[in-house]
């Protein structure tokens, strides 16, 4: 599945919006550490999440608040909410939100010095076509939450244009999150290298020295999660997997580029609800940007697949919207309705206990931290 590429409507808000110190550039290899203030908050004030960097470079960094609200009051059973869906149902209202959802995502991108439309061209006009008959699994049956439109794509995630815009939405993506960041690079820095220490974090403490080996990557649309997880881990076998045989060409394509023709990664088209893939035969199973896309029941079912594919001492880890951020939850009217436009499945997201999803199926050491001002990374490990 892809990225939320309606979200980056948030991109000129959440930079109005957002208090941010000067972020001082940080030499190459920084990750960032996650802080929260020791001090006592006084009345209803939110706690308060400082970055800070991870290496003795040092500096001033970026700070951010939880919002007042446990979700957005845009989301749910609320007033609000009831009447944005009202909005959206309208086909005719919807159309022109559809239509002016794609031109700002694609203009927010390109003030960002994303080149969005390069980026597309390059790829349609490239040899990926014949990559997805290597990879398509013709016997997938696609649930039918899949087949909705998502992201101001009418065939959703079942589309070479989606596919091809991809990677310029992610990257758009992580620019929206740190708005303040002097470049792209240093956005990733705190947007991955966060989410991607907290995995370690949390494998270092609690897998009881199972070393990662094996790695699974579900819903891992055109490949750049599972590429930063390559990264980080280097010695590891990664596994990517996901529903869009268009999106796997578009990863396998890009792989086989970086790696003189050869693949780095094992491409999978599969469901990550029920993947056909071995019992305990990965040592980390991350889920990125995938579950804001899914109906609650989906959730479950892959929160329950992972557990199966863990060995004990196994990591878990999502990373997504967070719904206690501060910006989501101050999104203004235009753009929270934009947004829900192309997310149909965005209410059943925010109204999902993740953590207790996590427990129910048979997780320990469940912890949930915000990585960055949007995103919250939620890891566990199987049970030995």
């Amino acid at each position: 599945m892809s990225l939320s590429a309606a979200n980056q409507l948030q991109y000129h808000h959440s930079a109005a919006r957002m208090s941010f110190s000067t972020i001082s550039k940080p030499s190459n290899g920084t990750t960032w550490a996650i802080h929260r203030d020791s001090c006592t908050h006084r009345g209803s004030a939110p706690p308060r999440i400082r970055l800070a960097p991870k290496s003795s470079g040092g500096g001033v960094t970026a700070d951010f608040e939880e919002g007042q609200l446990e979700r957005p009051k845009w989301t749910g059973e609320t007033p609000l909410s009831r009447l944005v869906r009202a909005l959206i149902s309208f086909k005719p209202l919807y159309s022109v939100m559809k239509l002016g959802a794609r031109q700002v995502l694609i203009s927010t991108a390109e003030k960002t010095s994303i080149p969005w439309r390069d980026m597309t061209k390059e790829i349609l006009e490239s040899d990926v076509y014949k990559e997805k008959d290597s990879i398509e699994d013709n016997s997938i049956v696609y649930p039918d939450y899949y087949l909705n439109p998502f992201h101001a794509y009418d065939e959703g995630n079942l589309s070479w244009l989606a596919a091809a815009e991809a990677e310029a939405a992610t990257m758009s993506m992580v620019r929206r999150a740190v708005p303040s960041a002097p470049s792209l690079q240093e956005a990733n820095q705190i947007v991955r290298g966060n989410w991607l220490q907290a995995i370690e974090d949390h494998h270092l403490k609690h897998s009881g020295g199972l070393q990662i080996g094996q790695i699974l990557d579900i819903g891992c649309s055109v490949g750049v999660s599972t590429r930063f997880l390559a990264e980080k881990f280097p010695s590891t076998k990664i596994t990517g997997l996901d529903l869009s045989p268009y999106f796997l060409a578009v990863a396998q394509r890009n792989d086989k580029r970086r790696n003189e023709g050869e693949n780095r990664v094992r491409w999978v088209h599969g469901n990550g609800e029920n993947t056909g893939l071995p019992s305990n035969s990965f040592d980390l199973v991350s889920i990125a940007y995938v579950f804001h896309e899914c109906p609650q029941r989906a959730i479950k079912n892959m929160v329950e697949e992972a557990l199966r594919l863990l060995r004990p001492g196994g990591t878990f880890a999502v990373t997504d919207n967070s719904p206690k951020s501060k910006i989501l939850q101050e999104l203004s009217p235009v753009l929270f309705t934009l947004m829900k436009s192309t997310e149909p499945f965005l209410d059943e997201y925010y109204l999902t206990d993740l953590e207790g999803v996590m427990k129910q199926a048979g997780f320990a050491n469940v912890q949930t931290a915000m990585t960055d001002p949007r995103h919250t990374t939620v890891t566990a490990t199987a049970p030995f």
